[in-house]
């Protein structure tokens, strides 16, 4: 499935004008003199692992095109308390308008990386996978499932034509499992159709028919394993244990045998990872000239922040190949597991520049 390439745009556009469409940062436009510039740190405040640099890029794009931001980790890396993720150099009036927007976007996913590594950690060594739902922030899917993989966890069906569920509902409109199967089979050919059973009668049922993904609800250990039992004679099916579970019994439940444990919560409740943006207070030209902030505001009382823009009218500045908005100095860590490819950019040893264009690439 390709994502748009104008979901990010839209995501960051939508984000940054909630905070501007009400004026200009008019703290930061009476605080901060026009050309200061300055240098800021995000750093962890608790340990976990991270998710969304390149949306931190992405917004930094549109809201201060001027600034370079340096990433010091991946997303997928696990930090420590205290540890810088990343650097943003530029003018400081942007970046402290931008500040709040990207720290929302990367605290909530390495929330759900952080939680998603948790469970990942929790099943280690016993063949299952962690997987995601479809109970996540409208329209903030794409990127909540990209940090599920962040942390380690795979994902389910993106929407719902991609791959089929048949549930409680449809069964009961249907007449039963095995119409409800037929009917999809017939309208979407070579779909894969997973099928959430109650009982061990429905896992028969299903199993019979041909499913090739099969969603335990809420099923006991002892009916797990009986259901893992009765899909060794079907050895194309795939097993998946939802509802009731959690951290403290993720182990005891992949060890029944099933292939995935799906988990709604780390995309519905997961909490926040604290990550805070320290500017460098000595750093920046200007710092004398503070207590004339009020003073040095430009004509017509617009920081160059403001001018640059209006607010409910923010413009996409999409970066040329080759620039250095974006620098790296490391690869990115590829494979299943402890690390994932960077879907959002060309974060590269060859210091490629992150693209908005390279959005296609996030499934």
């Amino acid at each position: 499935m390709t994502q748009d390439l104008g979901d990010l745009d839209r995501v960051v556009r939508a984000a940054l004008e909630e905070d501007l469409r009400y004026g200009p940062d008019v703290t930061t436009s009476a605080v901060i003199p026009p050309g200061t510039k300055s240098v800021a740190d995000i750093v962890a405040r608790q340990p976990g692992t991270l998710a969304g640099l390149p949306v931190v890029a992405a917004v930094l794009d549109v809201a201060c095109p001027a600034a370079t931001f340096t990433p010091q980790a991946r997303d997928g890396d696990r930090v420590a308390t205290a540890d810088v993720v990343a650097r943003v150099e530029g003018p400081l009036a942007e970046i402290l308008t931008a500040e709040r927007t990207l720290l929302n976007f990367l605290t909530h996913l390495s929330g759900i990386a952080t939680a998603t590594r948790a469970w990942v950690d929790a099943i280690d060594g016993t063949g299952a996978f962690v997987r995601d739902t479809r109970k996540t922030v409208p329209g903030l899917r794409a990127l909540e499932k990209y940090a599920v993989r962040c942390g380690g966890g795979v994902n389910h069906r993106m929407g719902l034509g991609d791959a089929a569920l048949i549930k409680d509902n449809h069964i009961a409109a249907a007449g039963g499992i095995t119409p409800a199967f037929r009917a999809v089979l017939a309208a979407a050919p070579g779909i894969v159709v997973e099928v959430e059973c109650d009982t061990l009668d429905q896992v028969g049922q299903a199993l019979a028919a041909g499913a090739a993904l099969i969603l335990l609800d809420n099923m006991s250990p002892d009916q797990m394993r009986s259901a893992v039992a009765m899909a060794r004679a079907y050895p194309a099916a795939k097993l998946e244990a939802s509802g009731g579970l959690r951290l403290e019994n993720a182990r005891e439940v992949a060890s029944n045998g099933v292939h995935y444990l799906s988990v709604g919560a780390l995309t519905h409740s997961s909490p926040a990872l604290d990550l805070a943006l320290d500017v460098g207070l000595s750093a920046y030209r200007g710092a004398s000239r503070m207590l004339e902030g009020s003073q040095a505001v430009r004509p017509g009382g617009r920081s160059r922040c403001a001018a640059n823009r209006d607010a409910g009218a923010l413009r996409i500045r999409r970066t040329d190949p080759g620039s250095r908005h974006v620098r790296a100095d490391h690869p990115v860590r590829r494979g299943v597991g402890s690390y994932v490819s960077d879907p959002f950019s060309e974060i590269t040893a060859a210091r490629r520049a992150f693209s908005l264009g390279n959005l296609h690439h996030l499934l």
